[in-house]
């Protein structure tokens, strides 16, 4: 589409200044001077995430605009594109996309600010605000968009699996160094089948899979920005509103998470939406599901370390690790893990913790 923007009479000008330390921002820059006619005033580092994509921020006369550099032989900006179409027709507020390079892994996308929601609730802004509109966000995604749904990819058996297997093999078997035996592997596997066989019981809708403090934008608009949704899926109703809730950032009592689970299902039932027999089944699926996604991510933040080199979420782990363990104390068909992760995995998450972080001294 075609931008309200200032062009740049002389791009080449621009282009020559540009740094050439960096091959994909000497891109960004040939991409916007030559094939766009753009010329920001500034160019600045916007955020970085768990993968291999990174945002600029572009200053152009008196707008700003977001660049995803996305590299297409580590990241495929395709996925983007069709969940941003998806999320914008239930009402989302996702990034405007203005401009498009596939080929090049490029997009100029509207501006959503840099005031995450893990920032304003951490400075003790309205949490009961801030989660309402996110809640209501949330309710628009799996209500309105059960049509976009049937667009996406199962979040089934498979994906399931693997990823709860990230857990043993990077948590357990690379950070902790936690040699399991041949019963322990059997308790490990036999509650991952547990946890896979609760999840395909929900009624499945639109996922985000990453629907938290860090990808939930305050803007004065159509609160709250939406990101970082390019790998959703179709899939149990519990999953984004669990990544919500018991966030791997920011942490809430109890009882506050469990009105604000009644309050979503109570959302759910006015709109005519499944939402369980009754509270506690609704609840049930939310806590259980919590535990299929905690797990996955104790091994993803692992995995950021060894493969990635990104140590930065490691202090997340005790966290995320704490939800394991107080769900698995609520739920009899858990017993057998809780066991095994209070007995061995609890006193060598310090440990290992310690031992990165005196590796990196």
């Amino acid at each position: 589409m075609a931008l309200p923007l200032p062009r740049a009479e002389n791009p080449g000008a621009f282009f020559a200044d540009m740094p050439n330390t960096d091959t994909r921002l000497a891109l960004i820059h040939e991409w916007l001077a030559q094939d766009l006619r753009l010329m920001p005033r500034a160019l600045e580092p916007a955020s970085s995430d768990a993968s291999f994509r990174r945002y600029f921020r572009a200053f152009v006369g008196g707008k700003t605009f977001v660049i995803m550099d996305a590299p297409p032989d580590k990241e495929d900006v395709r996925p983007y594109l069709k969940v941003s179409r998806l999320l914008a027709s239930t009402g989302a507020h996702v990034p405007q996309v203005h401009e498009a390079d596939i080929a090049r892994g490029l997009l100029l996308l509207e501006d959503l600010g840099s005031t995450a929601y893990l920032t304003r609730l951490a400075a003790g802004d309205d949490a009961d605000k801030l989660y309402g509109d996110a809640l209501c966000t949330l309710a628009d995604i799996q209500v309105r968009g059960q049509e976009a749904a049937s667009e996406l990819a199962p979040y089934d058996r498979e994906p399931l699996l693997r990823e709860l297997n990230l857990m043993p093999e990077w948590f357990l078997g690379k950070h902790l160094q936690l040699p399991l035996s041949a019963a322990e592997h059997e308790v490990i596997h036999g509650a991952f089948e547990f946890l896979i066989a609760e999840a395909l019981a929900q009624p499945t809708v639109f996922v985000h899979r990453d629907y938290h403090s860090r990808n939930l934008m305050v803007v004065a608009a159509r609160n709250p920005g939406v990101i970082d949704f390019q790998d959703a899926l179709r899939g149990p109703l519990g999953y984004d509103l669990v990544s919500l809730l018991k966030d791997c950032y920011i942490a809430w009592p109890r009882e506050r998470v469990e009105r604000w689970v009644g309050l979503y299902r109570d959302a759910l039932v006015g709109r005519g939406a499944p939402a369980g027999a009754d509270a506690r089944e609704f609840l049930r699926w939310f806590d259980l599901i919590g535990v299929q996604r905690h797990l996955k991510v104790l091994g993803i933040f692992a995995r950021l370390w060894y493969r990635d080199g990104k140590a930065g979420y490691l202090a997340d782990l005790p966290l995320t690790l704490q939800y394991v363990r107080e769900t698995c104390a609520r739920y009899s068909e858990l017993a057998s893990l809780a066991e095994l992760i209070e007995g061995r995995v609890v006193p060598e998450l310090p440990r290992a913790n310690a031992r990165v972080a005196q590796s990196r001294s």
